[in-house]
């Protein structure tokens, strides 16, 4: 399998390549040149298999040759063999036609874990054989930076630099980050928007003199290996639910668009996608695209779901590279004047082809607690403001055709207490591993939304290319986390 970039003017890279290298130095995103076909048999044999068993046979297509199979199956077994649930993604039935798919039990408590731990492997696994180190740099509204952070803390090869918005993610998600004191691990609380953490990541990016001196690397979503991990689930759910036999709908609670653009690439992939419904806070960028064709910026917005708070949702491209029939030269000009404008149109006949799958559906604050409350009411299930997003986006758009929609619960509740409680009348208790959360050690640096003062900070804070490994304890400190 060979990776192209969505503008294509970057080299076609291997699986470890575009694992490695994240963001395309064209500052596209890579995609596989041809998606993995599945058959009905072949998708029917995955009923009641172990999540690892089925994480494999839906990864290796795109690794290819690049991992060697028995290390990959030890990679995956190892990766989501620590998860707090024996199904790893479990789900709930809600009403006749809705069910839950729990993403919120790996090490940080939400979805991110189910793409970034097994990320963290794969970044150990190939640069050991490389004999080569990283920086990793990312942005994060919330979820991203925890299960990044918690993948990547202690690894020999590693060094990890996360930028949050001050004082725009939930105290949960912050001190899930700050209170990672690894000698690997550096917090940035940027004075600004997640959209701005995550352009002065892309600009890091698109200094190529910056990029190779520090042997940048990406973990967010950006990265090829995050969706291609996160694939994994839709077929989980779908097999279980009767795929290939009946067809699936996703209601997704949507920010930078990766995660339902992986239920996207399983459907590409042959499984019976039906419908894919995007669930929006009032940062509403992808439901004013669906339902009108024009995506036009608008000032960022907080929110009780934090995480959604997003205007430029970057795994968008992805999706424009098909709709704009994978011309590269076109997603290029599209993206630039998107960036110069704060806006761009689809044709009438391109967003007709995209409705024939996508709906979707805004919830203000108010219209979220509301349905916390309500999902509480009816079917005893405590939700976080992003999963309640989810579920009202799945009951107010799907399609009377649609036999079964899956609404992904996407973060514990705990990650978001206050909200939670105040919608609930609950406060929801944190799992007994983070009971002390609240009481740890915190460190973290602030920075003004400035890409010099960034790289300076980077570049002073990160070791030599030939220094030392971490302490060979790591792995046992991992493994307690």
């Amino acid at each position: 399998m060979r990776y192209l970039s969505t503008r294509g003017k970057a080299p076609v890279l291997s699986f470890d390549e575009a694992l490695l290298t994240g963001l395309a130095r064209d500052g596209g995103l890579y995609l596989p040149e041809s998606w993995p076909s599945f058959s009905p048999q072949e998708i029917r044999a995955l009923a009641g298999k172990p999540y690892a068993e089925v994480a494999y046979a839906v990864i290796k297509p795109f690794v290819g040759d690049c991992i060697a199979d028995a290390d990959l199956r030890r990679i995956l077994t190892e990766t989501y063999g620590v998860f707090g649930h024996r199904a790893v993604a479990p789900l709930k039935q809600l009403d006749e036609r809705t069910w839950l798919m729990e993403l919120f039990h790996g090490p940080t408590l939400a979805f991110k874990d189910y793409a970034l731990q097994l990320v963290g492997h794969l970044f150990d696994h190939v640069l050991r054989q490389r004999g080569e180190r990283v920086t990793v740099i990312g942005a994060t509204s919330g979820d991203t930076g925890s299960a990044a952070i918690e993948a990547c803390r202690d690894r020999d090869q590693v060094d990890i630099f996360m930028l949050h918005p001050k004082g725009r993610t939930s105290e949960v998600q912050r001190r899930q980050m700050t209170t990672i004191l690894s000698s690997n691990v550096h917090n940035i609380a940027v004075e600004g928007t997640f959209d701005d953490c995550q352009d002065q990541v892309k600009a890091m990016f698109n200094d190529i003199g910056f990029r190779d001196a520090m042997n940048l690397s990406a973990v967010n979503s950006i990265n090829w290996a995050r969706i291609m991990a996160q694939i994994v689930y839709y077929f989980v759910a779908a097999v279980a639910l009767g795929a290939p036999d009946r067809a699936i709908a996703f209601a997704v609670p949507t920010g930078n668009f990766g995660n339902i653009y992986a239920a996207y690439a399983a459907g590409r992939m042959g499984l019976p996608v039906s419908q894919l419904i995007v669930g929006s806070n009032s940062n509403d960028i992808l439901t004013r695209f669906f339902n009108s064709g024009t995506m036009e910026m608008a000032p960022v917005n907080p929110t009780i779901s934090p995480s959604m708070d997003i205007q430029v949702s970057s795994n968008f491209e992805r999706l424009l590279f098909d709709v704009l029939d994978r011309d590269g030269d076109k997603v290029s000009a599209t993206l630039t004047g998107f960036r110069e404008t704060g806006r761009f149109d689809v044709t009438a006949e391109q967003l007709q082809r995209l409705r024939r799958l996508f709906d979707c559906h805004r919830l203000s604050d108010e219209e979220t607690m509301a349905e916390i409350a309500a999902r509480l009411q009816t079917s005893g299930e405590l939700l976080d403001p992003h999963s309640a997003i989810g579920t009202a986006a799945a009951a107010a758009a799907l399609r009377d055709d649609v036999a079964v929609v899956v609404a992904l619960a996407c973060a514990h509740p705990a990650k978001f207490p206050d909200a939670v409680e105040k919608a609930s009348g609950v406060r929801p208790q944190l799992p007994a591993r983070l009971a002390d959360l609240y009481e740890r050690e915190e460190r973290c640096t602030v920075l003004p939304n400035d890409l010099s003062a960034l790289q300076g900070y980077i570049s002073g804070n990160r070791p030599p290319a030939d220094a030392p490994s971490s302490d060979t304890s790591a792995s046992s400190v991992r493994g307690a986390a």
